[in-house]
């Protein structure tokens, strides 16, 4: 009794400043219905022995069958419980169990869930936000507002109206098997700010909560689910720490604590749990630190409480310990029948029950249940991961990651013309997202090692290593959550231990207090944390290393002797394309995809195109990235993303056009000189002296085309024997298809037939793609540099636009290269991994009039680039002065609507007759590509648009795609999206 004296005393001493800080309590907004007339006049219709049972709640499952339905039915009918605790199931089987279980209840139920990273933590086809520790690395605690609100938008949805969450606990204790990652991390106050942060969100949006786990679970080593934790800190220590977000909560006006089971001698002499001592829920959570809502005990059925404590009793003694809610009891009957003796011989008071109840009934008048209605389950999956609550987890997950290292910078990488790199994901024996993400940013060769790594594969790995100046490492995490340990064989963690840090940047995607115990993994270039393991944290965490995110997270927790909590670098904002959701860029996601998905779907049906892909970036942010239908008709085969086009006529923009734009910069080419001046060939033609501002806006009257290939016929049909042959030789090298090759000289046939060709002398828009066969020449002549080698060096490579390529075939395999038509009049074959054109065919495959492949997403890159007026990657390609030259009209006094190069909206909108959509701004650009081919940038809203497909498949007769429009018509649907 003296040592129980002496506590008490010492208590109150201590925690006497405390009390005078607590004047400023808020109390709960729901406390202002405890005298209520409805709560008046359910208590009416209560007895004794049903106010006993609104203390209980129950566990409830949506998975496990009609038996454990009944089972719940009959415990609501016979004891009047207060509510229900669900637990795993999935979101419409828990609604409509909710719904029928409030049809039977006497009165209302709470629902309650212990979610505390959001549905995703019970239910199935729902959102797991990011665990606690994660949410402790972000800066902006409004974001963890917000997603409060939103978790508590979801909960409401499924029928339920408390969330057992935030976790308040302090982790201080990196061997914590029960908090840990839990937490917002070791820090009292920053774990107090965002533990508000959330608890507001949540209870702003009509959701009561429970701050956990009272008085603080967070430096125990022993997980009270199996056994009672003892907690050995003295009066002052708790009341300096662990206590310190509760009080900071209870000021903020949290309406409900749960406790916890827990041993602390410092508060209460007796090994009583802390959920069943008066010394602790009455004497110090009540009356110390004046809260005021609702007491919750944690689960009843944890060994922490019930080794040594026989059901029944135990629940007795918690609400003699002054809890309101006694939740997961073991066994009702038993419960209420010790609680009600208890009141028949005064060690309860009935006082005391009743205002209990009526403390549990405000609450469930504050959550709306005194005019209880079914929840409606009608599209319930669909609107609990509606678009916002996606985003929102992104924006979490990119505001967590946390850079503990970034020697030089590297990270964002940049000038990926330097970088020869590998990726090793550790853990995960197939390509992970993470790997599939920096693969859309460069070229990125791919290793995967589980566990059981071998002598051979650690060669195979030491070899490629040492072939690559920059390693991309993962560490992944196979586990359920994210435990602080290593699970690595000896082998494979040697492995790890001894890699080249100096050249690999690490993403660690497991706990991070398990970083300490990887030697040497301080060293590595760079260190990036993402506190768990998902496809989302691997897709951003990808993105940060490329620059498509960035990263401003500071770790919540200290990581042995190698980081202190607090530790965290900002890097550099967005330097390439963000792959994201249409809300991140301000988009309507439904409007965008189910407008284009069916237009495409309505090409596809109507054969106007086997397959496409599509990609559509707002404000640098890719915000929709498909693939559609099929190779061809006739196959089965599915588009990928990673499948590469013929570009055709979009060659124009992307290959010789930069290289003139980047020469121009360097003072080396001039729209106002002529064709003459850099090919002296040309002199004394009908084309000296046409300055390549007209030639290039097609205002020079040359003629359209030219059908070179007819010229290497006979009348019969067979080739001259000069022009091609069926084998290669040193006369005959440039192939066409793998039985024709043309002859060398042949290139300068069509130069000839260039310069005989008539030019008119009106002067007008009259398209002609004859001088775009010259361009190469005339930059290999500038240059004395390979063509293709220089738009790969100036261009592609730095770009990361790997796919972007002439002569695919000789890269890819067919199988990546999508078909383009069936020639039965020069070719005979299926034209397959060889350009389309054929005038481009005959030069090699390597004009600026057509053939290039490429893929949507490496297209795009040089698209964006243009479109960021001649910057992408944090590197200048072209100067904002020439790109605004070569993208604005040119001769529209003469109707000419082109800019230098660039197609551009016509002058006068002409309804589905333009070549634009309606809303596309007078300083868009773009091309189209006789493939059926398109991009387009609009630098008025930001938007770049690539379309990719093969309508020539397998005749270019089929025009179905011009005659559907569908080209403009998707175009029209982003603006739409937009709006």
């Amino acid at each position: 009794m003296k040592t129980k004296i002496v506590t008490t005393f010492l208590l109150t001493l201590l925690l006497g400043i405390a009390v005078k800080g607590q004047e400023k309590v808020t109390s709960p907004e729901f406390l202002k219905y405890t005298n209520s007339k409805w709560v008046d006049s359910v208590m009416k219709s209560l007895t004794p022995k049903e106010r006993i049972g609104q203390l209980m709640f129950v566990a409830a499952y949506s998975n496990k069958g009609i038996e454990h339905e009944k089972e719940i039915l009959e415990t609501i009918q016979k004891w009047n419980i207060g509510g229900l605790v669900f637990f795993q199931g999935d979101p419409v089987t828990q609604v409509k169990q909710m719904n029928s279980y409030q049809k039977q209840a006497k009165t209302p139920l709470l629902g309650a869930i212990d979610a505390e990273w959001g549905l995703g933590m019970r239910l199935d086809s729902t959102i797991s936000y990011p665990y606690q520790m994660a949410l402790g690395a972000i800066q902006n605690n409004n974001l963890i507002y917000k997603m409060g609100t939103e978790v508590a938008r979801q909960i409401k949805n499924t029928g339920l109206h408390l969330n057992f969450a935030p976790v308040a606990d302090v982790n201080n204790n990196p061997d914590n098997p029960v908090i840990n990652y839990r937490s917002f991390g070791e820090d009292k106050y920053k774990v107090a700010q965002k533990s508000i942060a959330y608890m507001q969100g949540m209870q702003n949006a009509g959701l009561l909560t429970t701050a956990k786990h009272f008085p603080g679970h967070g430096d125990t080593n022993t997980d009270s689910h199996y056994k009672l934790p003892q907690i050995n800190h003295s009066l002052e220590r708790l009341n300096n720490l662990e206590l310190y977000p509760f009080k900071e909560l209870i000021n903020a006006g949290l309406n409900g604590v749960m406790v916890a089971h827990l041993n602390i001698p410092a508060l209460d002499a007796s090994e009583k749990p802390s959920t069943l001592s008066k010394a602790i829920v009455t004497d110090l959570l009540q009356n110390k630190l004046g809260f005021s809502g609702l007491i919750i005990t944690d689960a009843m059925r944890m060994k922490g409480v019930t080794n040594n404590n026989k059901p029944g009793i135990v629940d007795k003694e918690a609400v003699q310990a002054g809890n309101d809610v006694l939740e997961l009891t073991q066994n009702v009957a038993k419960a209420i029948t010790e609680i009600e003796n208890a009141v028949k011989n005064n060690s309860i008071l009935q006082a005391d029950i009743d205002n209990r109840v009526r403390k549990i009934l405000a609450a469930k008048q504050w959550a709306g249940l005194h005019n209880y209605k079914p929840t409606p389950n009608k599209n319930l999956v669909h609107n609990l991961n509606n678009a916002n609550a996606k985003l929102l987890k992104r924006q979490l997950v990119e505001a967590s990651l946390t850079v503990l290292k970034n020697d030089d910078d590297v990270v964002p990488l940049q000038k990926l013309d330097t970088l020869n790199i590998m990726s090793i994901s550790i853990g995960d024996s197939l390509t992970t997202k993470f790997q599939k993400t920096l693969g859309l940013y460069d070229n990125v060769k791919h290793f995967n090692i589980g566990n059981d790594i071998n002598p051979a594969t650690i060669d195979k790995l030491k070899k490629a290593i040492n072939n690559h100046n920059l390693i991309l490492l993962g560490i992944h995490d196979s586990s359920a959550f994210p435990k602080n340990k290593i699970s690595f064989s000896n082998t494979l963690l040697k492995f790890i231990e001894g890699l080249p840090f100096n050249k690999t940047v690490v993403t660690y995607f497991k706990n991070p207090y398990s970083i300490a115990k990887i030697k040497n993994i301080e060293k590595a270039k760079s260190l990036i944390l993402t506190y768990q393991d998902s496809k989302t944290t691997q897709d951003i965490a990808a993105q940060l290393i490329f620059g498509g995110a960035s990263a401003n997270g500071k770790l919540p927790v200290s990581i042995g002797s190698k980081f202190k909590a607090g530790a965290g670098l900002t890097t550099a904002k967005k330097i390439r394309f963000k792959y994201t959701l249409p809300e991140d860029a301000g988009l309507n996601s439904k409007t965008l995809n189910s407008g284009i998905d069916s237009l495409i779907q309505q090409a596809i049906s109507n054969k106007a195109i086997p397959g496409a892909q599509v990609l559509i970036a707002k404000n640098g942010k890719v915000v929709l990235h498909k693939a559609y239908g099929t190779h061809t008709y006739s196959d089965t085969t599915k588009v990928k993303l990673s499948n590469l086009y013929d570009i055709a006529s979009v060659t124009k923009i992307s290959s010789a056009l930069p290289a003139l734009m980047h020469l121009q910069d360097a003072n080396k080419f001039s729209t106002e000189k002529t064709i003459d001046d850099y090919l002296p060939y040309f002199k004394g033609s009908n084309k000296a002296g046409i300055p390549f501002r007209e030639i290039l806006t097609h205002q020079a009257g040359f003629s359209p085309w030219i059908p070179y290939w007819q010229n290497t016929l006979r009348k019969n049909g067979s080739y001259k024997w000069h022009t091609i042959k069926r084998d290669s030789s040193a006369r005959f090298p440039i192939k066409i298809t793998s039985n024709m090759w043309l002859n060398r000289n042949y290139k300068k046939k069509v130069f000839k037939a260039i310069k005989k060709s008539p030019v008119s002398d009106v002067k007008k828009y009259k398209y002609s793609g004859l001088v775009f066969y010259l361009l190469p020449t005339i930059v290999e002549e500038i240059t004395s540099t390979n063509f293709v080698d220089y738009i790969n060096a100036n261009f592609y490579d730095k770009l990361g636009a790997t796919t972007l390529t002439y002569n695919p075939e000789q890269k890819f395999s067919h199988s990546k290269i999508i078909p383009t038509e069936n020639d039965f009049l020069f070719r005979h074959s299926t034209i397959h991994g060889t350009v389309h054109d054929e005038g481009a065919a005959m030069m090699g495959g390597i004009s600026a009039n057509a053939g290039l492949f490429s893929n949507a997403n490496d297209l795009a890159k040089l698209m964006q680039m243009y479109l960021d007026m001649g910057t992408y990657g944090n590197e200048e390609f072209i100067s904002k002065n020439t790109l605004k030259q070569y993208t604005s009209v040119q001769f529209p006094d003469n109707n000419n609507h082109r800019g230098i190069g660039f197609d551009k909206p016509y002058l006068i909108y002409k309804g589905e007759n333009s070549n634009t959509a309606k809303d596309a701004s007078k300083e868009s650009f773009g091309h189209t590509g006789f493939t059926g081919t398109m991009v387009w940038m609009d630098p008025k809203e930001n938007v770049l648009f690539v379309f990719l497909s093969n309508r020539v498949t397998p005749t270019r007769e089929n025009r179905t795609l011009y005659k559907l429009n569908t080209r403009t018509k998707i175009q029209q649907v982003i603006y739409d999206a937009i709006k």
